[in-house]
């Protein structure tokens, strides 16, 4: 009998990946809220079967999979146990389908979207999980080691949770009776960080058995893994535009030759202020010339270590043939810590002024010498701890063999807590010679002495800053799904479930600063100094070295810190309740699956809606006003409905269409009204901050899917698939200039700011085509059998109405930009061998140009920072010296590749003239050994 299938998997970009190296999975494991089976009955009967091992035979059963299913999955697994060579599950993700992977800094990758979308939804098992306050879970924390298979849902299904526009990314972990009997497993990976100079370990260690019992058979698994990583990232960078008098200010204009030019313009303007040769500003009535220059040149040397806990334990009873019982618990654990080496030079001085260069035809300054400038170092400190727990009980009961019905109960807990110090050091320097863009983006800038900067004795103890947080979450969750099956007519599968969801949220804050401490930083202990050395790897022409206080040495001794500054010690410090949210959501689903006869082919229709009734209630105190308490209550209430309809059009050619809605709720911090404050830093004349929009409500998209999938060989398929998702209510910052007396701000005290919020002021449209292939061929001679090739293209359109805005806020028109993180063009190629004891994979990841984030209005640039496209090469290798062990060698990132930033807006801006900033992205190496017992 066939059971009707909820969710497939696709070949995804680590198809062709070769011992212990990704490869598509096959239908999606049952998980805790969805059933999910494949098709036997249209798989190729046994005798017809080529038999072939290790990664094509992967790659074939995938692609059998893909035949028979609904949904459009693409899916990762682990070969075999510990055979997941990448470090975390976002850098496993980066080679699927449709994935643009961002955040490569630190010595891995930490951001994903799908399809150009940033917010999916994260699940374990099928649960719905996440990172204390917050409304996902931070994925980078999974470890690759205890992965069995990460699903990537595409297109969503009414028995799926609702939320999540990009879609749904579903970690899969191993059971014990996911192996016939007792099994030890388990790797060691040396990482060699060549930018920290530093060797890392990751090791992982599993053990599973099952028992026949006088109850029944009863297994146990225990999945612990462990990694550390110290790393180093180096990044230099051209600061903001503000416009300076030119050599020769008009009569009677009050400003010095290439004065600052501090009132008198509007700053945060969308597109900057005008770029032309010859541009004036109207100061008093006069028009006065201006040129736009850099504000500052700063350079960041940040030291980093982190550690990643993480158990999985699994206990699994069936007492019988048709009822399974699983009980569950995961750990994952962060422990990190960073040291930011911040050199900071402002480059805004008007006395004396130096030589200068100009672009041609702009009025943007490229180079100039600045006499007596004013600049700071930091020794920047910060910790951060996260500890998450999920507790989950499963049962399955057999409905005959037609169906099943499936409940579960998950309880789950997840707290961080983060500290930071930093005290700064200043003095004024004698000359500054600062080229903005030397070339290639980079800036360079050079000091009269760059001797000095080594020198505490010309260093004045400025600011101390002593902050911390802490975010906690919790929730209770139950789940009740069943369906029932038929082999013949035209109804052939009835679903339905409901789920009940209560969530909690809390977020506590301190933060106090104190002024300076009016001492020379010769005067603190030698262990209490800093001095790095071979900043940026004599890649840009900036200085190399300077001395600052250690943040090691900060952290270590904070009291005497804080009594030098005369704050209280660490017994008298508590943190202020930010928000508490609750939350509960209800929701319940049916689904219905049909087949006919169309042509003298079957086609195959699935549609349902989802109900969905949530109600968020919150509390928000103000710790500017004594912690003053507000409150909000919101409520969503949605019908979401949901169709797939799949079409074979030969044996070898399918077409499938996906109609559903999802949504995305409010992250909890964008709901709370409260003030983020900082203060005025750069002299503009107002600070800036943050704050919520409590009565933010849900964006909703419609999302259609069309796909035409050809397999033309065994091992062998093209895919293509149409998208389009139509958006409302998306959330876009808008930015209003406040008086707020009476707050905590002491460095760049002010009573003025602008204050970025979230609101629903924008609606927007994504398209776009996805293009993959896997192929294996079957006629390469000798050595080059087993050669395959596995490779995707992305191509997205987006466009999303953004709001025009005056300083008090009030909303003066409308344009329009691309999606924020949303490269249009992206592709991936995977090069793979396999044949007998040698395994390799060469892959390159590239993804083009993309807006990042608008940037602060607090200066005279365009405010969109976009950043360069993106790529990395990486290489892997296995040899396999018995069929129980395997050594391993990895390479990321061959190209020495970096990542950098400029400003853009609309059609002004570029990467030349508008260049940001430029950071180093580490080239790693890791040697390893696993193996496996059973």
């Amino acid at each position: 009998m066939a059971i009707r299938p909820v969710a497939f998997t696709s070949v995804s970009i680590l198809a062709m990946s070769v011992a212990g190296v990704l490869v598509p999975a096959i239908a999606h494991a049952q998980s805790a809220d969805a059933p999910q089976a494949v098709a036997e009955a249209d798989l190729p009967a046994e005798e017809d079967v080529i038999v072939v091992s290790g990664v094509r035979a992967a790659i074939s059963k995938a692609l059998d999979v893909r035949r028979t299913s609904t949904q459009i999955v693409d899916s990762i697994v682990a070969e075999d146990v510990g055979k997941l060579p990448d470090n975390n599950v976002i850098e496993a993700l980066q080679r699927v389908t449709g994935i643009q992977v961002t955040d490569r800094s630190g010595g891995e990758a930490a951001g994903i979207t799908i399809r150009g979308l940033s917010d999916p939804l994260t699940t374990m098992n099928g649960r719905n999980i996440f990172t204390a306050a917050g409304q996902s879970f931070a994925l980078q924390d999974i470890s690759a080691n205890l992965v069995k298979s990460v699903n990537v849902y595409k297109t969503r299904s009414a028995d799926q949770i609702e939320t999540g526009l990009a879609g749904q990314i579903d970690v899969q972990t191993r059971r014990p009776f996911d192996f016939n009997g007792f099994t030890i497993a388990g790797l060691a990976r040396g990482i060699y960080n060549q930018q920290a100079d530093s060797y890392n370990p990751n090791v992982a260690l599993l053990v599973s058995d099952r028992w026949e019992t006088g109850i029944g058979e009863i297994g146990l698994l225990v999945d612990a893994s462990y990694s550390r990583t110290k790393y180093r990232n180096m990044s230099t960078t051209a600061g903001a535009f503000v416009p300076f008098a030119t050599e020769n200010p008009p009569a009677g204009s009050g400003f010095a030759p290439l004065e600052r030019i501090f009132s008198g313009w509007t700053a945060g303007l969308d597109y900057g202020l005008p770029t032309a040769a010859g541009s004036t500003l109207d100061i008093n009535g006069t028009q006065v010339p201006y040129y736009l220059s850099r504000d500052a040149v700063f350079s960041s040397d940040l030291y980093g270590e982190r550690e990643r806990p993480s158990v999985n334990v699994a206990l699994q009873w069936a007492p019988n043939s048709s009822s399974v019982y699983t009980a569950e618990v995961y750990y994952s654990g962060f422990r990190g810590n960073t040291f930011n080496s911040l050199q900071f030079s402002f480059v805004d001085w008007w006395g004396n002024p130096g030589p200068f260069e100009v672009y041609d035809g702009t009025n943007i300054i490229k180079s100039r010498t600045v006499d007596d400038v004013y600049g700071f170092n930091s020794g920047d400190f910060s910790t951060n701890r996260t500890d998450s727990m999920v507790y989950a009980l499963n049962g399955k009961w057999d409905l005959g063999d037609r169906g099943k019905i499936i409940g579960d109960v998950t309880y789950q807990k997840s707290t961080n807590q983060s500290t930071f110090l930093a005290m700064r050091t200043d003095r004024v320097a004698s000359q500054i010679t600062a080229d903005f863009n030397a070339g290639g983006g980079v800036p360079s800038f050079q000091f009269d002495d760059n001797a000095l900067l080594a020198d505490p004795s010309v260093w004045n103890v400025a600011e101390f800053y002593d902050n911390a947080d802490k975010s906690q979450g919790d929730a209770i969750t139950g789940m009740l799904d069943g369906y029932y099956t038929w082999d013949e007519g035209f109804l052939r599968q009835i679903k339905a479930g409901v789920r009940l969801d209560r969530r909690t949220a809390q977020t506590f804050t301190r933060a106090r600063s104190a002024n300076r401490l009016g001492r020379s930083l010769s005067t603190f202990p030698t262990e209490a100094l800093f001095t790095n050395s071979g900043f940026f790897d004599g890649r840009a022409n900036v200085p190399t070295s300077w001395v600052l206080p250690s943040g090691y040495w900060i952290n270590d001794n904070v009291d005497a810190v804080r009594a030098d500054f005369g704050l209280s010690a660490s017994d008298t410090l508590s943190l202020e309740r930010v928000f508490g949210i609750e939350e509960t959501n209800l929701a319940a689903y049916i689904t219905a699956d049909t087949e006919v006869s169309l042509f003298g082919r079957p086609l195959q229709f699935q549609a349902g809606v989802r109900y969905v009734d949530v109600d968020t209630d919150a509390k928000f105190y103000n710790r500017l006003q004594g912690g003053a308490l507000t409150q909000s209550s919101n409520r969503t209430s949605r019908w979401l409905p949901s169709a797939t309809l799949r079409y074979e059009l030969t044996d070898n050619l399918r077409v499938r269409f996906n109609y559903g809605e999802t949504l995305r709720r409010p992250n909890f911090g964008d709901i709370n009204p409260n003030f983020n404050l900082t203060g005025d830093l750069t002299g503009v004349g107002f600070g800036s901050g943050s704050a919520g929009t409590a009565n933010l409500r849900p964006t909703q998209s419609k999302n259609y899917d069309l796909a035409v999938e050809w397999y033309f060989d065994r091992d062998s398929a093209i895919f293509i698939t149409g998208f389009r998702r139509e958006i409302d209510g998306l959330v876009v910052p808008l930015t209003v200039r406040e008086f707020i007396p009476d707050n905590d701000i002491t460095a760049g005290a002010t009573d003025f700011f602008a204050i970025t919020r979230p609101v629903n002021a924008s609606n927007g449209v994504l398209e776009g085509v996805e293009v993959g292939l896997t192929y294996f061929p079957d006629y390469l001679p000798g050595p080059l059998d087993g050669l395959g090739f596995n490779g995707s293209v992305t191509i997205l359109d987006s466009k999303q109405t953004i709001p025009l805005s005056d300083s008090a806020g009030n909303i003066t028109g409308e344009t329009s930009s691309q999606f924020f993180s949303v490269s249009t063009l992206s592709y991936n190629a995977t090069l793979a061998y396999d044949k007998g004891p040698l395994n390799a994979r060469l892959s390159y990841v590239w993804r083009k140009e993309f807006l990042r984030n608008n940037e602060a209005r607090l200066f005279a640039n365009p405010i969109g920072v976009w950043f360069r496209p993106e790529q990395s090469l990486d290489f892997q290798l296995t040899w396999n010296v018995t069929k129980d062990i395997g050594v391993t060698f990895d390479a990321v990132n061959l190209t020495n590749s970096k990542q950098q930033n400029y400003y853009k807006f609309d059609n002004v801006g570029n990467p030349d003239q508008f260049n940001l900033g430029t950071t180093l992205l580490a080239r790693t190496f890791a040697l390893g050994v696993r193996f496996k017992f059973d």
